[in-house]
């Protein structure tokens, strides 16, 4: 983990006095130690139940404050600050929410959100991957592994999403719609990673990176090629091979329901 420069642990130092914070850890590519030295300090702040964001407005730092459930309910709330140079992001953490969520991926099932700047969808089972990958700094948090049902029910979801939007993939080929197509390959794509990656037991945190641990960046080349609209039906067939995708799962997976 990247180590603690002295305005991020003052920060934390402030976090950790707020009350009904249970937790507080670093999460992230910090966490992973796959970072940049610009990149964002992802700070977790874990309560049970509930929490009042007026403290975190009052430790008045540069940026934005986002109430819990602004974000939605797996992304919740938290904070976008500068802080003398430093990007934090307050990520604030039901325990209720998370336990909840933990306990339906130890059983196989889960959800998916549309979330902004998300190409195929947020699973729930993201908060389990939060604990096991972030650095625990304050309190006591569960570090689940990756459930063996979770590894054949999350796979079958996925690659019904990748099959399904290759479908239309061709469907927008045959209209030429160049910026549809390369859409629907690219969440393709990235749903089949998601799909290899749960079959494997590996936590995803978010989308970054995501083709290249599936061994997918071949999707990059196709879809860097860029060809011309009465090409676009070669680029889809080229993903369906490096995919290895060429029919659709048959039925939808009846333990996972997608959402929003």
């Amino acid at each position: 983990m990247s180590a603690l420069d002295s305005v991020v642990s003052r920060v934390i130092d402030s976090l950790t006095g707020l009350e009904g914070v249970v937790a507080v850890t670093i999460g992230g590519s910090r966490s992973l130690g796959t970072n940049l030295p610009t990149s964002d300090w992802d700070i977790g702040l874990y309560y049970r139940t509930a929490f009042s964001v007026d403290q975190l407005r009052g430790l008045g730092h540069a940026g934005k404050v986002v109430a819990p459930g602004d974000w939605g309910r797996i992304m919740n709330g938290g904070a976008w600050w500068t802080v003398e140079g430093r990007k934090i992001d307050v990520l604030l953490r039901d325990l209720d929410i998370v336990d909840h969520w933990t306990a339906e991926a130890e059983s196989g099932r889960f959800e998916v959100d549309n979330v902004h700047g998300y190409l195929a969808g947020l699973p729930t089972y993201s908060l389990s991957a939060e604990l096991a990958l972030g650095k625990v700094l304050v309190g006591d948090l569960a570090r689940p592994g990756f459930p063996n049902v979770l590894k054949e029910s999350a796979p079958n979801y996925w690659s019904y999403v990748a099959a399904f939007s290759l479908l239309y993939a061709d469907r927008h080929a045959a209209s030429s719609e160049v910026s549809n197509c390369f859409g629907a390959i690219a969440k393709a794509a990235v749903a089949e990673a998601n799909s290899r990656l749960a079959g494997q037991g590996e936590w995803v945190l978010n989308e970054k990176g995501i083709l290249g641990r599936a061994g997918l960046q071949q999707v990059d080349a196709v879809l860097s090629e860029a060809p011309s609209p009465g090409d676009l039906s070669l680029a889809v067939e080229s993903t369906r091979r490096i995919l290895n995708l060429f029919r659709p799962p048959p039925g939808f997976p009846p333990d996972a329901i997608v959402r929003r």
